[in-house]
This record gives C-alpha cells, sequence and structure tokens, in this order.
C-alpha cells in the first residue's frame, strides 16, 4: 500500500493523485479499478503561510506527526508532495520505520542532460533552505535567480492559495514570458503551482511532483513483482 503525506497545500492533493493514477495507466497499462496500486492519502494540515517565517520546530512536529500517522495504516512506503518538507527529510525518515521517497533527488534525476541554466520556481523556505541549490551545484547546474522572480512566485502561490486563480494565471503569462528569454528549464519545486504551470508553456519543466509520482509507480513495481 502507497503512503501519501499530503496536504501541503490542500488544493495540491487531488492534482498530485490524478498524477499517481496517470502513471499507473502509462507506465503498466492500468485499465480497470482493480489494476490500481492500494493508496493511503492523508491530508496533514500543516502551519505555513506564505507571508510568514516559518517556524521550524511545529512545522517539522505537523509533519512527523503525520507520517507517523501514516505509518500507523500499515502502508509500505511514504511519499510526501511538497518540496518545503523535504528541508526535514532526515528528520523524517528517522521518525518512521517505513521508506520515504525523496522528491528532490527524483527531481534532479529528471533534468535533461542538455539543460544547464535553471531557475527554481519555489516557496521562500524552499530556496532560502538551499536543497535544490545544492543538488544544481553538485550536478553542473548553473542556478539562475533574480529577487522580482521570487517575489511573482509568492504572489502567484498566494492567489492560488485564496482561490484567485484566474489572477494568478493572468501574473504567470506575463511572468513566464521573461523566464523563456533567460533559462534553459525550470523546476517546479512547488506543487500549488501547477494549477498554472499544468498549462502549456514554451518553458521546459521539470516538475516535481510529476518526477515523484514516478518515483511511487517505480516504487509499486518494483515491490509487487509486476
Amino acid at each position: 500500500m502507497i503512503g501519501i503525506l499530503a496536504g501541503m497545500g490542500p488544493k495540491s492533493t487531488g492534482p498530485f493523485v490524478d498524477k499517481v493514477v496517470d502513471e499507473c495507466q502509462r507506465m503498466y497499462g492500468a485499465t480497470y479499478d482493480m489494476d490500481f496500486p492500494h493508496m493511503m492519502i492523508y491530508s496533514c494540515p500543516t502551519p505555513f503561510f506564505i507571508d510568514q517565517p516559518i517556524n521550524h520546530a511545529e512545522m517539522e512536529a505537523a509533519i512527523i506527526k503525520g507520517a507517523r500517522k501514516l505509518e500507523q495504516t500499515g502502508v509500505d512506503f511514504i511519499a510526501i508532495p511538497c518540496n518545503t518538507a523535504h528541508i526535514y527529510f532526515q528528520q523524517l525518515q528517522h521518525s518512521v520505520s517505513v521508506p520515504l521517497l525523496n522528491m528532490i533527488d527524483e527531481t534532479i534525476k529528471a533534468i535533461p542532460g542538455n539543460s544547464k541554466k535553471i531557475a527554481l520556481l519555489a516557496t521562500d523556505p524552499t530556496v532560502q533552505s538551499g536543497i535544490f541549490q545544492d543538488a544544481f551545484l553538485k550536478n553542473g547546474l548553473d542556478y539562475i535567480h533574480k529577487d522580482h522572480w521570487q517575489t511573482c512566485v509568492n504572489q502567484i502561490i498566494q492567489m492560488i492559495k485564496t482561490s484567485q486563480i484566474d489572477e494568478s494565471v493572468q501574473l504567470w503569462k506575463t511572468f513566464s514570458k521573461e523566464l523563456t528569454e533567460e533559462i534553459d528549464a525550470a523546476v517546479i519545486a512547488c506543487t500549488d503551482l501547477n494549477v498554472v504551470t499544468d498549462q502549456q508553456s514554451d518553458i521546459r519543466f521539470i516538475d516535481s511532483s510529476a518526477c515523484l509520482a514516478k518515483a511511487i509507480v517505480h516504487k509499486y513495481l518494483s515491490l509487487t513483482g509486476r
């Protein structure tokens, strides 16, 4: 049974589960209801506020509590479709006895070899943590960052979280035009952003949530021997 610790944010949970279902259809031809995996999905509220610094002690405690609750249901492994949560990855892995998939590692593996100039579209805490930048450096990638890009990303995320979807789409269209001229690819490292980035664009995206969805199905197949 697959364990998905989601709800960060709440609007991203449904689209992420859809990605997992899509990968089941693509990777092993799942067709009928019985072809799909058992999944336990826990939407875990966390103390995250786009306009406030994270209280890391409270955030870590909330996610660990969620992971332990999910483990108690009998899942075989856990995936967390939230990049910010991976700031605490080591602490989380030490808090449960089942394996955790690492969203950051799966995303880096998916970056095409001919993409060198990479932007990171993520929340302030994810950017400030350096977890992606460290991985970019280790893999010989150039991290391209501008302060006003981060301001735009923060505004788009805030609009999505407050259901200002049309406004977020319009801001994204303007922002993405500038990105296209400056980078080879962009890592989408906030699941809320899928609301706008799933639309057609000229930018090459490496979507961390899609990478994690693929890793989930690979892991499931390795455990079931399909």
